[in-house]
């Protein structure tokens, strides 16, 4: 394993698999295999067996998309509550496509990104840690790009081809992506304290009414923030916290 993270930007190196199960697990196996170190990422062309939030499943079609696992290592005490860690990796992928996709981009909670009401990606973060110690977090990122037909079963989503009407090249822009990846995680590891003061300035449906599940219980609330507990603030006739996995965007 290397001595100084400093040396290492994400992104390096950059290994392409023509196809995979899944970027997450083939990055896990690649680190309990000591070939993986901070920085390694991982682009798939095709992912047959890609995973998102909770067990859902994130389907694409070969060669079309943005399939792609970052390993890093934080090699600190693990966090009560890593969301800033999620929010910096959020907001890389939030700056990134809003260059293609504009200013109608945003980070919708807890884990997804979209464009305007629509679907354009999602990332899922698995965490390693030994004792108190945080080893790796295992980034995955999964980005519509050139995909234009989709399962029924997905109900919104969209792709930067269907955005700006012309195709585009997955990899280069998987290096961008890493870039500001790599940006972002400088700012998580030396402690910047506006990541949250960022993504809650890009939170979907922030200010406006939304319509949600928690249980057996549908309501409508106003979205106010995100805290610092990763809990979203839904204001109903009082302010109400929800943690990831209590509610469900309707």
């Amino acid at each position: 394993m290397i001595n100084s993270q400093k040396q290492v930007h994400i992104g390096e190196p950059l290994v392409i698999l023509p196809t995979v199960g899944s970027t997450n697990k083939y990055a896990m196996q690649e680190v309990h295999a000591h070939m993986a170190k901070h920085g390694t990422a991982y682009f798939a062309l095709e992912q047959t067996e890609g995973r998102g939030q909770r067990g859902k499943t994130w389907k694409t079609s070969v060669g079309e998309n943005i399939l792609l696992t970052v390993v890093t290592e934080p090699q600190c005490i693990f966090p009560s509550n890593p969301f800033l860690f999620n929010a910096s990796i959020a907001l890389a992928c939030y700056h990134f496509y809003k260059t293609w996709a504009g200013d109608e981009t945003r980070i919708k909670w807890p884990n997804d990104l979209y464009w305007r009401d629509r679907k354009a990606g999602g990332i899922l973060i698995e965490n390693m840690v030994k004792g108190n110690r945080w080893s790796f977090a295992i980034i995955g990122i999964g980005i519509n790009v050139n995909q234009v037909q989709f399962d029924h079963d997905i109900p919104n989503p969209v792709s930067l081809r269907q955005i700006r009407g012309e195709v585009l090249d997955p990899l280069e822009l998987a290096r961008e992506l890493l870039a500001q990846i790599d940006h972002y995680w400088g700012l998580w590891k030396n402690g910047d304290t506006d990541i949250m003061q960022l993504f809650n300035e890009v939170l979907y449906r922030k200010g406006e009414m939304a319509k949600f599940k928690s249980g057996n219980r549908i309501f409508e609330g106003r979205v106010k923030a995100v805290n610092g507990r990763g809990e979203l603030v839904v204001e109903t006739a009082i302010e109400e916290n929800f943690s990831v996995g209590q509610l469900t965007w309707l």
